[in-house]
């Protein structure tokens, strides 16, 4: 199984970044897929999941600045992110599989990616 993302990067507070991230190795479709961040210093946590039905989670503190969406067809999973703040800024994973709750745990992760978001 190979998680790729791409579309991290700088972009001044108030900009907006698209990240994606393509699977292979397993069944896409089958999966609910999670983008989850580690902010230096801190644990990770979840910023939001799309499941198999495409019903979503977001994190309150990205709520309505952030959108997953998934595109089956080509094994990928995407996050827009506006509005950006910089307390957004952070390493941030893709996984699978995504679940609400607390602890983040999946059984395959991405590279990672960094976001990060200036004054």
């Amino acid at each position: 199984v190979q998680l790729v993302e791409s579309g991290g990067g700088l972009v001044q507070s108030g900009g907006s970044l698209n990240l994606s991230c393509t699977a292979s190795g397993l069944t896409f479709s089958s999966y609910a897929w999670g983008w989850a961040r580690q902010v230096p210093g801190k644990g990770l946590e979840w910023v939001s999941g799309i499941y198999p039905d495409r019903s979503t989670y977001y994190a309150y503190f990205v709520k309505g600045r952030f959108t997953i969406s998934r595109d089956n067809a080509k094994n990928t999973v995407l996050l827009q992110m506006n509005s950006l703040k910089p307390e957004d800024t952070a390493v941030y994973y893709c996984a699978t599989e995504f679940a609400e709750r607390t602890d983040v745990q999946a059984d395959y992760w991405g590279q990672g990616t960094q976001v990060t978001v200036s004054p």
